[in-house]
């Protein structure tokens, strides 16, 4: 297990990494348990829940609950499966070709039932969590407000104590809550006598308490989105969840867990839309032959997998690691210590893996032409659904702001030797060279290289940045995004080439298309890394300065393409014998 953010600066062996190969044969079985449910039962209802047919969302979801996939956070003895993150990131991957289903099954297994499963005391956890593991109840997460969005901490909803003690009076108003319309158990959050922010467990029947009308939305119409409004609520005092004024450690923790569930499940989908424009390619004729065989069109088939399998290794990579590090660990304060350490990961997973879907459904409707724009073909759907992933759990440009302040962050609190490291690269970066390709290397010993000297790349350009502008740094906010940037291609690449080196060692006769993936992912992304640089640095300096710092880049960022055209030639032909993704 590697602690959260040390990628930037350890090296960690193929070994220590968890990747979908690892997967066991509960966790196969699974997938296809989940699978055959989306296949069987979702996707032929997909139109009656897209026009939100009365309950029929909730019976799937209690459906759902028969087969034990609402329970795999929740422990045995409140009557769930208990099966570990890996496996609830598995069955997240395969709910997601259900469309709008995906979203309400998610809201309600990810950041509806977990406050309680986590953070809820002994008496909350027997009264909710064996009806939200079967689907007798469904729950909801109320965060976001009008004058609130990604700025949780900004809320106005106002909690005071009753005279009579007993109950916490609630005025306010939440705003875009997935399952609003059905829900049982509400987890909200408000600001005890306008300044302690807490969370709480608010009940359908709560006196005070309402539902406000569906919001007519661009995609995952089959999902309930509703306002909800808090009149003088009368919630018992008993539904205080967690700490009074420990609010944030709840909401930032369950935040965090949804996002690289988010993740997970983008990335199912831009397998889902791989597979859409795969067939496609196959059966559509242009001037007289399939446009499979056109190479613009391989190219885009290629690029999908190839992103795709980028966003699987780092989602299970760290899923592996977060379930590591919450062995064991029962507190509430444990918990979200083990959860937060992984902050800037769940980031990055959720940015990549909705970027990553972006581009997959708009290639899948482009392969498409005119047909992927009409209702006949699911490209539509698909592509609507998507776009809200990067709105989800804090926007995208939250989550890259995230990343590089809690880095700083921590090496400022000396919990990362940040700083020390970009210290140590001024001596360093004398005597470091690419390494000139031989034709006797180790597997992946230059693209290691490369990726070691991203890594430099980014120390040098923060640590520049940090030393420049300091606790105003924050104000500085196209650089913040460069090193976001930097930072998740840096995690993706390494999460690439680590798995398809495990692969290569454990399992070499079929490690072939993973090396071919990983390769194609770090030639393809490295120059990136090289032209952000080249931005910040003419951002930060000028004069002797900046030519004496793009000197230092040039040397990290130098390297020997490889023929790209050739390897994605080979990959989107795996995908299109195999028509869906391959690994």
């Amino acid at each position: 297990m590697q602690k959260g953010a040390m990628f930037f600066l350890e090296d960690i062996a193929p070994e220590q990494v968890f990747t979908p190969e690892d997967f066991t044969g509960e966790h196969k079985m699974i997938a296809d348990t989940v699978a055959g449910f989306v296949k069987n039962e979702i996707l032929p209802n997909v139109e009656e829940l897209d026009n939100q047919q009365e309950g029929l969302m909730r019976s799937m979801l209690e459906r759902a609950g028969e087969l034990g996939l609402l329970s795999a956070d929740i422990p045995e003895e409140y009557e769930g499966s208990e099966m570990g993150k890996i496996a609830a990131a598995i069955i997240t991957e395969n709910v997601s070709a259900g469309g709008s289903f995906a979203v309400s099954h998610g809201a309600h297994t990810g950041i509806g039932s977990l406050p309680i499963v986590l953070f809820g005391n002994e008496e909350q956890k027997k009264k909710y969590l064996p009806g939200l593991a079967s689907g007798d109840l469904v729950a909801a997460y109320a965060l976001t407000e009008p004058m609130a969005g990604s700025d949780a901490l900004a809320a106005r909803t106002k909690a005071v104590l009753s005279e009579d003690g007993k109950f916490y009076i609630l005025n306010g108003e939440k705003i875009f809550i997935t399952n609003a319309g059905f829900a049982d158990v509400y987890i909200t959050y408000a600001k005890i006598n306008g300044e302690k922010f807490t969370a709480f467990i608010v009940d359908r029947d709560t006196p005070g308490f309402s539902v406000g009308a569906e919001e007519k939305k661009l995609g995952i119409r089959g999902s309930s989105t509703c306002s909800l409004i808090f009149e003088d609520a009368k919630v018992p005092v008993g539904n205080v969840l967690g700490e009074i004024g420990k609010g944030h450690v709840i909401a930032f923790n369950i935040l965090n867990i949804g996002r690289y569930k988010l993740g997970a499940g983008a990335m199912g989908s831009s397998k889902a839309a791989l597979a859409i424009a795969a067939k496609y390619a196959v059966e559509r004729q242009q001037f007289g032959m399939p446009i499979a065989k056109f190479g613009m069109i391989k190219n885009k088939l290629a690029q999908m997998a190839v992103k795709t399998y980028a966003s699987e290794s780092l989602v299970y990579r760290m899923v592996g690691d977060i379930e590591k590090a919450l062995a064991g660990k029962t507190n509430g304060r444990e918990i979200g210590a083990a959860i937060e350490d992984y902050a800037i990961e769940c980031s990055i997973a959720k940015i990549h893996a909705s970027e990553t879907l972006d581009y997959a459904v708009d290639e899948t409707l482009q392969i498409h032409g005119g047909y992927g724009y009409t209702q006949e073909f699911p490209a539509e759907r698909f592509y609507r659904d998507a776009r809200i992933n990067r709105i989800f759990e804090g926007t995208n440009e939250v989550n890259r702001l995230i990343i590089p302040t809690t880095l700083l962050r921590r090496g400022i609190k000396g919990q990362l030797p940040l700083f020390q490291a970009a210290q140590a690269l001024t001596s360093e970066v004398i005597s470091l060279r690419a390494k000139i390709p031989t034709g006797d290397e180790a597997p992946f010993e230059l693209e290691m290289d490369i990726i070691n000297r991203a890594k430099k790349l980014f120390l040098m350009v923060g640590g520049s940045a940090a030393q420049k502008y300091m606790q105003k740094i924050a104000e500085e906010q196209e650089i913040i995004e460069i090193l976001a940037n930097m930072a998740i291609e840096i995690y993706a690449m390494e999460s690439t080439v680590l798995r398809a080196r495990k692969a290569l060692e454990k399992d070499p006769e079929n490690a072939e298309t993973k090396v071919e993936l990983a390769l194609a992912y770090v030639y393809d992304v490295f120059p990136k890394l090289d032209a952000w640089a080249k931005q910040a640095l003419a951002h930060m300096f000028d004069g002797d300065m900046l030519r004496t710092n793009l000197s230092i880049g040039k040397r990290l960022a130098k390297f020997t393409p490889v023929n790209l055209i050739a390897i994605r030639r080979k990959i989107a032909d795996k995908v299109l014998d195999a028509g869906k993704y391959v690994v």
